[in-house]
């Protein structure tokens, strides 16, 4: 197996041999390749182009393929084929993929794929297909190896031979009782060590750390993350065991929902892709690029609103763009780390005012030193002591100001069930922008009022 770079070159190489049915050409590029690096290839194909490669295959290699395409460009893909053929590679999925796939699929489609899947494979997928797709029971697979504590060492040994045949890879057994409730787990190097005679509810492990079906994907995500863990066995509320999660699995979700924070903190509202059409990029970026250009008039108008002052001292306005920047930049750096903490659902549990005091005490002492370092430059440039006393308390209280907000604004969000990270980059820059202007002119207003420049 190798890598294929994905140059113009290339591409153009492997569309001609499409066109010219060049099946030999074909099979010598992907035969050698992983599964990974022809799902990037069909991915700059046509459908009608990487419906011809996909048919040249294995289904079992097909199989993979599908699993890694990107689910924009599964979904017309899949729609380029027939229940039936859709059927012949969902056979070889996991059945999390498999579930994943129908429920992508409209209601009709999936029904009649779902008829067509072997039997033994419709009984592993059946039970995912109610699941919401970012729970617990929608992430599980429900491949897994378990044992009865109430067999020997070689029962077990004989029923892992039988059920690895459905599971790729198997970190560990999972023991339950008659009632199938989990009790633990038991390693494959103790039940190799051990003797054929020996029960394995003498063996396992009863400590397990397991998840509900009902439980979120981030929750589940850093619970994984917590202790270490390659899997996690999934329950139902009776304690039943219904699947595992394996790290995998998590590793594609934390990936997707860092870049949907990501976009989200750019003030992007969609999961968008560089290769989307320009309508749906346009649609992501224009809601918070149009609140940005209100808070833009807003600001005109308050300069508009202290003009009087603007003409007292007109060395006021080469001072806006530094309190608006300042709070902004404050106002993120503030809301950033406050997201992050977000993702562990106990951060704010006991320490909200410890974390909000901490919060006060930073801004203080970084307040005070972009203050005096303005205070000296300003000293040197202008040499007006007005001036530089209006800067400098205008920034300092800006400061404040941005790292409260920047604090308070994405906790005040996630209370409301909306995603922090969605508003707090664009809400904190525009909401600091004008509350800058605000305060500067108010503090110039006071200042000078009592000590005329």
């Amino acid at each position: 197996m190798h890598e294929t770079p994905l140059t113009e070159d290339f591409l153009g190489r492997f569309k001609a041999a499409i066109d010219l049915q060049d099946e030999k050409y074909i099979h010598s590029v992907v035969d050698d390749l992983f599964v990974q690096d022809i799902s990037a290839i069909l991915d700059e194909l046509d459908i009608p182009q990487a419906k011809y490669v996909a048919q040249l295959l294995d289904s079992k290699v097909t199989a993979d393929i599908v699993s890694n395409l990107d689910p924009d460009v599964r979904k017309p893909f899949l729609a380029a084929f027939a229940p039936p053929e859709i059927a012949s590679f969902v056979d070889y999925m996991d059945s999390d993929d498999a579930a994943d796939l129908l429920n992508e699929l409209p209601v009709r489609a999936r029904e009649e794929v779902f008829a067509q899947l072997d039997a033994e494979q419709a009984q592993y997928v059946k039970p995912l297909l109610h699941y919401e797709p970012g729970s617990a029971g929608g992430l599980m697979a429900t491949e897994l190896v378990k044992a009865n504590l109430n067999w020997t060492v070689r029962q077990c040994i004989d029923e892992i031979r039988h059920q690895a045949e459905n599971v790729d890879k198997i970190y560990s057994v999972y023991v339950v009782d008659d009632k199938n409730v989990l009790q633990g787990r038991i390693s494959l190097k103790k039940i190799i060590i051990a003797r054929d005679e020996q029960l394995v509810a003498d063996l396992f492990v009863e400590d397990i750390v397991a998840v509900e079906t009902y439980r979120d994907g981030d929750e589940v995500a850093a619970i994984m993350q917590k202790y270490d863990l390659e899997a996690i066995p999934v329950v139902n509320v009776k304690g039943e065991l219904q699947g595992r999660i394996t790290i995998d699995d998590m590793v594609d979700l934390i990936k997707e929902q860092a870049e949907k924070d990501l976009q989200a903190l750019a003030g992007i509202s969609e999961t968008v892709g560089e290769d989307d059409s320009v309508w749906r990029l346009s649609r992501a970026r224009l809601p918070w690029l149009l609140i940005g250009m209100l808070g833009g008039i807003l600001g005109a108008r308050f300069i508009g609103l202290f003009e009087g002052d603007l003409l007292q001292v007109p060395a006021m306005a080469f001072f806006i763009p530094l309190i608006t920047a300042t709070g902004g930049n404050v106002g993120i750096q503030s809301s950033t780390i406050i997201v992050q903490s977000l993702a562990e659902k106990d951060a704010f549990a006991s320490s909200a005012w410890q974390r909000l005091f901490r919060v006060l005490l930073v801004a203080i002492l970084n307040g005070l030193v972009i203050s005096l370092v303005v205070f000296g430059f300003n000293m040197l440039l202008f040499n007006n002591l007005t001036l530089s006393v209006v800067v400098s308390i205008a920034l300092f209280s800006v400061v404040l100001i941005a790292s409260v907000m920047g604090t308070v604004t994405p906790l005040a969000l996630n209370r409301l069930g909306i995603n922090p990270a969605l508003a707090s980059g664009p809400f904190i820059t525009t909401a600091n922008d004008l509350m800058g202007l605000l305060v500067y002119f108010l503090v110039a207003r006071l200042v000078f009022y009592w000590f005329p420049a």
